[in-house]
């Protein structure tokens, strides 16, 4: 990914494996948003974050448009990690993107 969404995804992705305390997986595949400029209120929402959410963005001005489930427009890709207390490795794979996590 690159471009207007990548800080953002990064971001979220983050958020989701340090706020929310999301496995590796779960963080890649949680629900996205994006905005691809920086004028107006426009906002990019994947059509799994739930109605309610969408509704109080439109209430407060916000011009939603609705992507798909998994959509690429929000970014995607792989990650890995190390826990070193257990030793033990972790990978996952966006459903956005071709790829897959395997043990060799």
């Amino acid at each position: 990914m690159g471009g207007w969404n990548q800080s953002q995804a990064h971001a979220q992705f983050v958020a989701n494996l340090v706020d929310h305390k999301l496995n590796l997986q779960e963080a890649l595949e949680a629900p996205r948003f994006t905005k691809l400029t920086f004028d107006g209120c426009d906002v990019e929402l994947e059509k799994r974050i739930p109605s309610a959410v969408r509704e109080q963005l439109a209430a407060r001005g916000h011009q939603v448009r609705l992507g798909g489930t998994f959509d690429g427009s929000v970014g995607g890709g792989q990650a890995v990690m190390r826990d070193f207390a257990t030793g033990l490795n972790y990978g996952a794979s966006d459903p956005r993107k071709d790829g897959a996590a395997i043990r060799k």
